[in-house]
């Protein structure tokens, strides 16, 4: 049975379907993995056997995410090593300080939730913005001036890679976070989400995993403002 992903309250086949599949598996991994547990991971183009933390590639016709070693993300690491089939997903994560964002913009951007992330989809010409839920990743409309006038306010949001980098918000609990992310973290926090969410409101264990996404997200991403780049 194929795969869906919900569209404001609809069901919809979705190319995104491969991204639900890789967030559910990142899900089910353990938090810690203890020595001799947890199944042995390999390159999806070579069959290398790779360690936990590695990179990954999007295959841009199908949205699928990769697991890469070392030798094939070298390989993969120009575009034009694919012709534009696979594209290597960046591993730098910002955390935009100051980022300009009133709840009226929000508010504008049509997310029912108090998470989401944007990003540039190459296939569908235009951003694109998605939001965590108990179903998986759930796509909102967005208004392309609402966006447009988020990107004047905050140049950084210019320097996104197309289809392999988002902007990540969180609004939650009274949160005011803004990071700029590579694509696989934001499925990450999906896949958090999806597998531990309980009842209505989630439960302490859905809350305690998504505090310590965002505090590990924090430490591990370099802080920039948003009037320049970061790289």
């Amino acid at each position: 049975m194929s795969r869906m992903v919900e569209r404001n309250g609809g069901k919809t086949p979705s190319a995104f379907s491969s991204l639900r599949r890789f967030a559910e598996e990142e899900a089910s991994k353990p938090a810690v993995a203890e020595p001799g547990q947890g199944a042995q991971e390999f390159c999806e183009l070579c069959s290398e056997p790779i360690p936990p933390e590695h990179r990954h590639l999007l295959n841009i016709s199908s949205r699928e995410i990769m697991c890469a070693c070392r030798g094939c993300s070298i390989l993969f690491f120009e575009d034009a090593a694919s012709e534009g089939r696979y594209r290597l997903i960046p591993d730098r994560r910002l955390f935009l300080e100051g980022f300009e964002m009133s709840d009226a913009q929000w508010e504008s951007l049509r997310i029912p939730v108090d998470m989401a992330f944007f990003f540039y989809s190459a296939s569908a010409e235009r951003v694109v913005a998605f939001y965590p839920s108990p179903m998986g990743p759930t796509e909102s409309l967005l208004k392309l001036s609402a966006w447009e006038e988020l990107e004047e306010s905050n140049p950084v949001l210019k320097e996104m890679e197309r289809d392999v980098e988002a902007l990540l918000v969180n609004r939650a609990r009274g949160a005011r976070e803004h990071y700029l992310v590579p694509m696989d973290q934001c499925y990450s926090l999906v896949g958090l989400i999806r597998m531990r969410w309980r009842g209505f409101t989630g439960g302490k264990e859905v809350w305690e995993g998504i505090s310590q996404f965002f505090e590990g997200l924090r430490k591990s991403s370099k802080t920039v403002t948003t009037k320049g780049g970061g790289r």
